[in-house]
């Protein structure tokens, strides 16, 4: 496909809610899209940094710089792209910056779905037509609060409640938690908040029947993941130290953890997402898909990949209502009391974006331009 411009636009969306983590609270999304155009189609990426460089390196405003002044003119470039998988060889001058590479990646991923006529699930090797769902829940102000959501969602049909924890924020909540819903199924994420001089007191997290324990200690660690989960009946899921399918590869050697976290920016896009997944499929470690407070575009892609086999935990893939007002996309995303997302079985990512909503929240906007010069 020749690619015929490239979009880049930042939205300024605000949450229904804050959102807090170990890192802090969030409470308005600065949202990275990328518009490509080919032939007549158009695919749609979403940049999943954040605002700050908290969770990773990268941020809203270094994906902005990367994508505009490298990424992006080296795809303009470009005479022919045939598949998504040929983007990262595009880019492999540049170091890193996965996220801002999946930006693109996974929009041409959309664009070649269109082209072939059949979903971007079937095009990534996706086996599911239904996939199950879980939310993840902030820290909240008080543990009655905390509980009063939970009953919530629980009453929305989600299968999974994944809990962020901190320091002062675990064991009276799980107990709370375990007290109040004793046989839900429930995992907490403590995004590096922990060190291994903690490790007896994360080893009273086995009393309350934790599905997973998500990536407690240092965010680039294998080794001391590896000590902790020998003193672990519940297994440690990893995120923010698997970048690739070397790293999987790497921690699943040193029984680093038992489950895996794939999120599509932090990998890079669909090519090693799929790398990764296939990687843990073969060694018998279940992943599921984390979700980075995408708008209905990045949500789109997330259900997309949950679609293959081996995403057999419920993901945080959940409802649009539960973070928008209005979500970018039509229609937006349900789940259904069953605690499920059907998937669309339209052409590429199967929603339709709302363009003149984008327009009126879009606070920045440029065209790419390529480095050729003719």
């Amino acid at each position: 496909m020749k690619i015929d411009g490239i979009v880049l636009r930042e939205l300024h969306i605000p949450l229904l809610r804050p959102f807090e983590t170990s890192f802090g609270v969030t409470r308005d999304r600065r949202v990275l899209l990328a518009e490509i155009r080919s032939e007549g189609l158009t695919g749609w990426g979403e940049c999943t940094a954040g605002e700050h460089p908290h969770f990773s390196y990268e941020s809203t405003d270094t994906a902005w710089h990367i994508l505009l002044h490298e990424l992006g003119p080296s795809l303009a470039a470009a005479e022919q792209v045939e598949h998504g998988g040929e983007i990262p060889t595009i880019f492999k001058l540049v170091r890193g910056h996965r996220m801002a590479k999946a930006t693109l990646e996974n929009a041409i991923w959309d664009l070649e779905a269109q082209r072939e006529g059949i979903t971007l699930a079937s095009l990534l090797g996706g086996v599911r037509d239904i996939i199950p769902c879980g939310v993840s829940l902030g820290i909240q102000k008080s543990i009655p609060d905390l509980l009063a959501v939970i009953e919530k969602e629980l009453a929305a049909g989600y299968q999974r409640i994944k809990l962020k924890c901190k320091p002062g924020w675990d064991v009276k909540v799980f107990e709370a938690v375990r007290n109040r819903f004793p046989g839900i199924t429930l995992s907490c994420d403590a995004n590096s908040a922990y060190r291994l001089r903690d490790a007896d007191h994360v080893a009273t997290w086995d009393a309350f029947d934790l599905l997973m324990i998500e990536q407690p200690m240092w965010h680039d660690d294998f080794f001391y993941h590896s000590i902790l989960q020998k003193r672990l009946n519940t297994p440690i899921c990893l995120d923010e130290s698997i970048n690739n399918r070397r790293d999987a590869l790497a921690a699943i050697e040193n029984e680093s953890c038992r489950i895996i976290n794939i999120k599509l920016g932090r990998v890079g896009g669909f090519s090693e997402a799929i790398a990764v997944h296939n990687a843990c499929l073969e060694r018998g470690v279940p992943v599921w898909c984390g979700g980075m407070l995408e708008s209905g575009i990045g949500r789109s892609h997330n259900i997309a990949i949950s679609s293959l086999e081996n995403y057999s935990l419920p993901g945080d893939v959940s409802a649009s209502a539960r973070y928008w007002k209005e979500d970018i996309i039509e229609p937006e995303v349900t789940v259904t009391p069953q605690g499920e997302i059907i998937l669309p079985d339209t052409p590429g990512r199967g929603y339709e974006v709302r363009y003149d909503l984008i327009e009126r929240l879009t606070v920045r906007k440029e065209i790419v331009r390529s480095l050729v010069t003719v």
